[in-house]
């Protein structure tokens, strides 16, 4: 009898740990990242020939928190490489989560504890150095997007450089079954409290950050903390290291006296890579009709992003109605693609539907020349100007 139970016992718990291991993030990532409707609305003619002519860049996706093969057509979440591809995106910038407390349901005071990271990490079999270092979580998703790339047999280049865009736009002239990946960090809590692990990072690969996610770390305030505090002593030392590097500022998840810090000390131009905008959706995650012209007014591109609760609606038309808001106090040449894909939120449409998002910004009487900056034109001229 003894023996059936321990026999039984064994069965049960080699079942769940199959089951914490192989199944359940990718039951995560399948409902946690999945797109509102499986009916696909009409795209116009307009639309779909003015999308063909478009150079796309996308400025926000975490898709490489997923345990996803993403040389391969996944069939669950937002983005691969060969549905980038599809979709003609030109550039998808790929920025990493290393941390993410259990508060963030809320929204706003959230704390930095009970690190829901942490089970994920562990039952995606990351290496043991990334169970409890963000630093060590940044840096092995930095491997796993170098490994794609080289492994895509020239379809995903990962830009670094100015001339690595040059030459990567220059054989898309010749070549547009490409696309191009740009590596980034929510979060500077993965500098472990030293500013100079800046070039750690940098040499990585990474080529933009923002000093704060869901929480307050040693570097500023999130708009989502607890203080809701400014740029630390710290912080404005990693923003100068930033800035040597050629490391770009991405002000997203910042807190109101983070983004006026920033602006005080920066001397480049930041990137929004993903956000509303207040006026048309008033959460506590959006920028305000101050920050939206601050940052315009600096030479910055600020990306809407487009799931429910930053864009306050399910609908496309919702996203296209905080792009004509924000389009209105910054102009057309400030904004940019900042779907937030994969960030574990819903979607009205994966990477391959953007030709939907276009239909919508003509509805709301966008120009084509103005759709045509925002849709990438503007990621590529400033990414001219700020990469090293």
């Amino acid at each position: 009898m003894m023996k059936k139970v321990i026999a039984i016992a064994a069965a049960v718990i080699i079942t769940l740990a199959l089951f914490f291991f192989l199944a359940a993030p990718r039951l995560i990532d399948f409902l946690a990242n999945g797109v509102y409707s499986s009916k696909t609305p009409a795209v116009s003619a307009q639309a779909r020939e003015l999308y063909a002519t478009l150079l796309v860049a996308d400025l926000h996706c975490d898709a490489l928190m997923w345990d996803r093969d993403l040389l391969i057509r996944n069939g669950r979440g937002h983005v691969d490489i060969p549905r980038l591809i599809e979709g003609s995106v030109a550039l998808q910038t790929f920025s990493i989560v290393s941390k993410t407390p259990a508060g963030i349901f809320s929204w706003d005071n959230v704390r930095d504890e009970n690190d829901l990271m942490t089970p994920l990490v562990i039952a995606q079999l990351w290496p043991p150095r990334t169970w409890t270092s963000p630093l060590e979580r940044a840096l092995y998703q930095a491997e796993k997007m170098r490994g794609f790339a080289a492994r895509s047999n020239g379809s995903c280049a990962l830009i670094t450089s100015r001339d690595s865009l040059a030459q990567y736009l220059a054989r898309r002239k010749a070549d547009p079954r490409v696309t191009a990946a740009l590596l980034s960090i929510e979060g500077a809590q993965v500098l472990e409290g030293d500013p100079g692990r800046v070039e750690t990072l940098f040499r990585a690969g990474f080529r933009m950050m923002s000093p704060t996610h869901f929480f307050d770390n040693e570097m500023g305030g999130s708009a989502h903390g607890v203080e809701k505090g400014g740029l630390t002593e710290k912080g404005k030392r990693m923003i100068a290291l930033m800035q040597q590097t050629g490391m770009i500022v991405d002000l997203t998840h910042a807190s109101p006296k983070t983004i006026d810090d920033v602006l005080a000390v920066s001397k480049r131009p930041v990137i929004v890579s993903h956000t509303g905008v207040r006026g048309a959706c008033d959460t506590v995650r959006n920028l305000s009709d101050r920050h939206i012209g601050a940052i315009a007014r600096a030479g910055g591109v600020i990306g809407i992003t487009y799931f429910g609760y930053a864009v306050c609606g399910e609908s496309v038309g919702n996203i296209a109605r905080s792009f004509r808001y924000a389009r209105d106090r910054a102009g057309a040449a400030h904004l940019a693609l900042g779907s937030d894909f994969d960030g574990a939120v819903s979607q009205p449409f994966d990477t391959t539907g953007l030709a939907l998002l276009v239909d919508a910004l003509l509805k709301e009487g966008f120009t084509p020349e103005e759709i045509r900056l925002v849709m990438g034109g503007n990621v590529f001229r400033l990414l001219g100007e700020l990469l090293p």
